[in-house]
This record gives structure tokens, C-alpha cells and sequence, in this order.
């Protein structure tokens, strides 16, 4: 299972929210490029990096720090938020980013994402599935759309997606555990489909039960800026 550590972005600073919401957002460094070069050094191969300012400007705003990161470690970046468009996709890439995730606009524009597919292939394109109480969120995760996450699964597996970030908004953010049950029946449901866990990751503990359930990666956010999973035994994990 790939550990990955994420930075999400606000006006080039290290921050988090909780729950996606802007006004409950804490602030962990102000050069993100020190944080990755930290996980790096520990051993961490990848980074999860989102630009918050993007997904709220439908356009990427935090290129730059996703160039200055990538140009100074050798991590394995995944790219997203506001990425609207193929120009945005060039840009993510020429900037350094090895994936990109579509999010919101796999659900607005699934037949955009589905050519994102075919064109740089399933390896490069990561489908973002947010869920809340079972419904995929969009819109930097201010609203719900009808679509259930297993219905939006079965869609973008048929358009030749195969690794998703699945995130539980209700659980993001907040240190309380991950909806490992939510991803052990998505396993059974899909089991040629590769998942990342996202949301609510907070012990070490809840890693390796992570992995055990054949989790594909788990990106794992605030619980490293808070302490709840120290660095060391973080980088422990990494096979």
C-alpha cells in the first residue's frame, strides 16, 4: 500500500481543513516545499499535494509551489484542485506533477475526464470520489450531487478509470478514523479497481488495518501535523 502524505495549499502556505470548510482551516507551515522535503527525507516516496485556492478559482493558482517541489525532491506528486481543463492538465505535468486527480468535474464533465483517460492513460488520471453519506460532493465539497458512490465507481470504471481517491468529507479533517468498512465494501464491489483512502486517517494502527483490508494507498493529512502519527513511524510503513 503507497503512504502518502499530503499538503494542501491556501496562498502557498501548509494548511488543513476540516470537513473542506474554509473557515475552519489551521495553518501547519508557510513553505511547503521544507514539509516535502521533511517527507522525503524520511523516506516517503509520494505526496498528495492539493491547491485549495484552485479548486475555489476552478483554474490552478499554486503551480508554482507544485514546480518548486518537484524541481527540489524526487517525490511522486499527485495533483489537484481546479483543474478544469486539458490546458490545466498540460500545465499540472509541465509543472512537474507525475498524476493529477479530477474531482468535481468528473461529475459535471465525465465525458471530459473519460478523454483525459484515453489520452494520458489510466495511470496518470486519479478520479477524485468525495462522498458524504454515500453521495459524491462536489464543488470544493460545498454541495451533493444525486449520484451515489457506487454508481459513480461503476461509471468511470467502465470509462477505463482505475485508481480512485475516495474521500469521506464527513470524516475529513477531524482525527476520528477512516470509513474502513465504506472501503472493504468497495473492494468486494470492485475488485479490479484501485482505491486510495482519504479522510479521517488518525493512528498508525489504522494504516496497517488499511493495508491489511488491500487498500491500494492512504493518504494521510492532518493527523502528521498534528502528531497523532509521528513521521518515524509513518516512514516505518513504507514497503
Amino acid at each position: 500500500m503507497d503512504i502518502i502524505p499530503a499538503i494542501d495549499l491556501i496562498g502557498g502556505q501548509c494548511v488543513r481543513l476540516t470537513e473542506g470548510d474554509f473557515s475552519q482551516q489551521t495553518t501547519y507551515h508557510t513553505d511547503p516545499v521544507e514539509v516535502a522535503k521533511q517527507f522525503e527525507g524520511l523516506g516517503l516516496r509520494r505526496l498528495h499535494l492539493v491547491d485549495l485556492d484552485g479548486a475555489r478559482a476552478k483554474q490552478p493558482v499554486n503551480l508554482p509551489v507544485l514546480e518548486r517541489i518537484a524541481s527540489q525532491t524526487k517525490l511522486h506528486i499527485d495533483y489537484g484542485g481546479g483543474l478544469q481543463s486539458s490546458e490545466a492538465i498540460r500545465q499540472a505535468f509541465d509543472a512537474g506533477a507525475k498524476q493529477i486527480t479530477a474531482g468535481s468535474i468528473a461529475v459535471r464533465e465525465p465525458q471530459t475526464v473519460e478523454a483525459w483517460l484515453k489520452e494520458y492513460g489510466a495511470d496518470r488520471i486519479i478520479v477524485g470520489a468525495d462522498f458524504k453519506d454515500n453521495r459524491i460532493a462536489i464543488n470544493a465539497w460545498a454541495e451533493q450531487s444525486e449520484l451515489t458512490l457506487e454508481s459513480f465507481l461503476a461509471s468511470f470504471s467502465e470509462k477505463g478509470g482505475k485508481t480512485f481517491i475516495c474521500t469521506d468529507v464527513s470524516k475529513d479533517g477531524k482525527l476520528q478514523g477512516s470509513s474502513i468498512e465504506v472501503y472493504q465494501r468497495l473492494l468486494e464491489q470492485f475488485p479490479t479497481l484501485q482505491f486510495i483512502a482519504s479522510g479521517g486517517v488518525t493512528t498508525i494502527e489504522e494504516v496497517r488495518h488499511l493495508r491489511e483490508a488491500g487498500l491500494h494507498g492512504a493518504i494521510i493529512g492532518k493527523a502528521i501535523y498534528e502528531g497523532t502519527i509521528s513521521l518515524e513511524d509513518l516512514a516505518k510503513e513504507v514497503i
